[in-house]
Formats: structure tokens, sequence, C-alpha cells
């Protein structure tokens, strides 16, 4: 029977099993470079299938949250390189989630404190950044109104993602996931709330829509090849001011479509119902993402599906032996359970995370947790 802990073939890269740590953000690089603490942190995880890193930056511009470690400078690269060096030694395959956030930005993090950019022009209502607040200190600040991307600047921006996957594989990451998800960039032009171009990347047809997502995927792809390169996705989440519309389930079901044609390595899909979103009067998000993923996986013949968003074992087995998914995302239970793949399969208990230490600090809530032998 397959199981999570059934191995499993990712576009030619075996992985030991399905489970696959998340990308979450932990705000533990001083200088933006990647240290030996985080790559301790991720090797202490590398009994996971798979791990998709933090989101990493591919640009200055790209860059939403202080302290997070980019791939666009030498250093970055060779910061990471540590990381992706340690995750191999010990057996572990990892992918980086490469990112740029557009309009969820702030000028203390800008170069030359300029405005965050987006396809949009409107301002992500109660969104925040973490930069440098009116005393110079690092903190949550309101994000602030984007300036809008021109037609050209746009192309650049996806070539700016390849050149960031070129990056990412020069560092050693065994792929890249391009962080479509979460109210960032990509959707920012997906979103016909938020997209208020008129040129043809404008929000007026399906194809305009689908464009510069499309374009950085094309992009990616052509520079470090098809099976190398991933998406994340988060369909009727609400991160970020990101407003529900008519047509959600026809834009992802469209998006799929042309992933499917491109044959990319996977599809990450996150359901964000443990964010409190929703219609509570109607089909729950985590039921309307279930239903997705059936028409999904008919379009994805050659393309893996991770979901996550509140999983568990027991769901995961379910939707792994109904062929609904292929592959299973944990995010918090990383945090406090380096050794998570272990204490699924013998049924161990979990240790709770610290969530005041998720964010920002050293190697207390990050490094220090034990495995369950020696809890």
């Amino acid at each position: 029977m397959t199981d999570l802990f059934t191995s499993f073939d990712l576009s030619g890269l075996p992985l030991a099993n399905r489970v696959v740590m998340a990308p979450m953000t932990r705000s533990r690089a001083p200088d933006d470079v990647a240290t030996e603490t985080i790559a301790l942190y991720y090797a202490q995880r590398a009994t996971a299938g798979l791990i998709v890193s933090e989101g990493t930056p591919i640009s200055r511009e790209g860059q939403g949250y202080l302290f997070n470690p980019g791939i666009f400078t030498p250093e970055q690269i060779a910061g990471w390189r540590l990381t992706t060096q340690s995750v191999h030694a010990v057996g572990g395959r990892i992918f980086a989630q490469i990112w740029h956030v557009g309009r969820v930005s702030h000028p203390s993090i800008q170069a030359n404190g300029e405005a965050p950019v987006s396809g949009s022009s409107k301002t992500a209502q109660g969104a925040t950044a973490f930069g440098y607040d009116e005393d110079g200190k690092p903190g949550f600040v309101a994000a602030s109104a984007p300036r809008q991307l021109t037609t050209e600047e746009v192309s650049r921006v996806a070539e700016d993602f390849a050149q960031a996957a070129a990056n990412a594989v020069d560092a050693g990451f065994d792929g890249v996931e391009i962080h479509g998800a979460n109210g960032y960039l990509l959707e920012q032009f997906l979103n016909p709330a938020v997209n208020d171009r008129s040129d043809h990347y404008a929000s007026d047809t399906m194809e305009n829509r689908l464009r510069f997502a499309l374009e950085v995927v094309d992009a990616t792809i052509a520079r470090v090849g098809r099976e190398r390169v991933a998406i994340r996705l988060s369909p009727f989440g609400q991160l970020f001011d990101m407003a529900h519309y008519d047509e959600i389930e026809e834009t992802y079901t469209a998006l799929v479509a042309a992933l499917g044609e491109r044959r990319i390595a996977y599809v990450h899909v996150m359901d964000q119902s443990g964010f409190g979103m929703g219609d509570a009067k109607g089909e729950s998000v985590s039921a309307k993402i279930q239903r997705l993923l059936r028409v999904f996986r008919g379009s994805l013949p050659a393309t893996a599906i991770i979901l996550a968003g509140g999983m568990t074992r027991e769901r995961a087995d379910t939707l792994i032996a109904d062929g609904t998914i292929d592959l299973a995302g944990f995010g918090q239970p990383f945090i406090s359970n380096p050794d998570l793949v272990a204490r699924l399969r013998d049924e161990l208990p979990l240790t709770a995370p610290d969530k005041n230490t998720y964010y920002g600090g050293g190697a207390q809530g990050f490094i220090d947790y034990p495995p369950y032998a020696s809890a």
C-alpha cells in the first residue's frame, strides 16, 4: 500500500519518503546570508523526503522581510551552498523557494528607500512587512503603497526569477519552487481584485491574467530545466489583502493545466484554512481545495502534487492512497520536531513549538529542539 513512508521518484530525483518540510520564514540571517546555524537547522530535518527552503528573495527589490537569506549575491550563493552540502551529506533533498513579495514590502527594506513594486498600484490593506520602524528598529511595519511595474519591467522580473534559479542550482539546490502563493507578486497578477493593469498583463482575459506566472515558469525552465522547476499556489487564500473573486477555480484550473503541459516537477498547493479564512456559511476552504486537487490530478500526468496546511499523518495517508496527492507538506511540526518523519512513522508524541521564537533571534527555538529519544 502506498503511504507517507513510501519512496517517490520526483522527476528523476529519488525521495526516501513522501514527507515534505514546507517552507517557513525564520528570519535567522542577520546579513541576509544563510549561516552555519541555518545549515545545521536544515540538516537536522533532512530525513524528510524533500525539504523546501524558507523563501529566498530573488533580488533586493523582491524582499519584504529583514534577515531572510537571499539568492542574488555571491555571498548569498556561498551561504546557501553550505546548507545544501549539509543536507546532501546526510542523504536529504532540498529545493529553494524563490521569492518576490511584490507590494508586501516597505521603503526601509528597499534600495535607496524606494517604493515597493507590484503588478498592481493598489496598497495591500492591513498587510505588514518586517522592516525598520520610524526609530530605525526592526519590526512589523505597514506595507507601503507600491509602484506599478512597467510592461518592460515585468519581463525583467521574470528573468530575475530565472537568474535566481540558476544561482540556486549553483548553490547546490536540487531544484527551485517558485513562490506563487500567499498574496505575493505572482498572485498580485493572478487576482483580478488586485491586478488593475491595462496592458497585456491585465486581468481582463484569462490569457493575460496568467501571462506573468507562465513567463516566470518558462524563463526558469529555460535556465535550469523543467525537472528542477516547481511552483507553490494558494487557491482561496486571502493573506495580504487577496480578496476572493468569482473565477478563482477557473483561474487555477487554467494555470495548472498550462503547468501540466510544461511537465514541471511538482505543484505545491497550500490550504490556508488554518488562517481562519473562508465562508463559514458555505463550503470550507479545505473542501474546495480537495475538490480542485482532483481536477488538477487530471491535468498533471507527469507532475507531482504536494498539499500543505493542517496536515496530519492520517490525512496524508488517505490522500496519497487515493491518488489525490503524491507528497504531503508539514510546516510548523518540523520547527519543534526535527525528527518528525520518525515521530510520524512510529506514532510518537510531538513536541509543541515555542511561537515566541518563530522569527528572529539565535539558536533558541531554532536548532535546540532534541529528537524524541533525547527529549
